[in-house]
């Protein structure tokens, strides 16, 4: 069973309306976006169908998780820039009997604010990701990070492994690490808000 959660990505440029609009004309590269991430959880496992964000549904314990934060500053960059930042601490957990693998993997969307313009637009290609090493651990087994250096990071344009392992028979088994991501900032993007989703899953 493939558990996902996602996050909502979110880039704010730290000026007045006036000043933006000023500004977003001339392309100044003296633009700065502050970037922040906001993790969400979807809607947990249900045993009848969901109608929507707030209904009401039949919780289940799933032997094979994921759990990402709530939230996550980026800090700030200029146009033509980049930011690289960690995304704080994401968690593999596995009860599940005998010793099974697992494989976490990481997509994205393009991150857009207005209309999603091509001036409007960060394109995921534009956003890399690494896993790093493991940055704490429950139970014997396997661990391998996707990217465990900088250097190995990868573009998020499609989908990605970040992280995979094996747990041991007869034991509950935890894996974490905290991953970073790059953002290059296009040096013609107009100063906004840039939303986005980041989507870590496992099977």
């Amino acid at each position: 069973m493939r558990k996902v959660r996602t996050g909502v990505f979110v880039a704010r440029t730290p000026l007045s309306t006036p000043v933006a609009a000023a500004l977003s004309l001339a392309l100044s590269l003296a633009v700065s976006l502050v970037l922040s991430l906001v993790l969400r959880a979807p809607p947990a496992s249900a045993s009848a169908p969901e109608t929507g964000w707030n209904a009401m549904v039949a919780l289940r314990q799933d032997p094979l998780e994921i759990t990402v934060p709530g939230t996550a500053n980026l800090g700030s960059g200029t146009l033509g820039g980049s930011i690289s930042a960690s995304m704080g601490t994401v968690t593999v957990t596995d009860t599940r009997a005998g010793n099974p693998t697992w494989t976490a993997t990481v997509s994205a969307t393009n991150f857009t604010t207005g209309t999603g313009l091509p001036t409007q637009t960060i394109p995921k290609s534009d956003v890399s990701y690494w896993s790093g090493p493991t940055t704490a651990s429950a139970g014997g087994g396997t661990r391998v990070p996707g990217q465990a250096t900088a250097a190995q990071a990868v573009a998020l344009s499609g989908t990605v492994t970040a992280f995979s392992g094996r747990k041991l028979a007869g034991i509950s088994y935890s894996s974490s690490w905290a991953p970073t991501l790059v953002v290059t900032i296009p040096a013609v993007v107009l100063p906004g808000v840039y939303t986005g989703v980041v989507t870590h899953s496992v099977a």
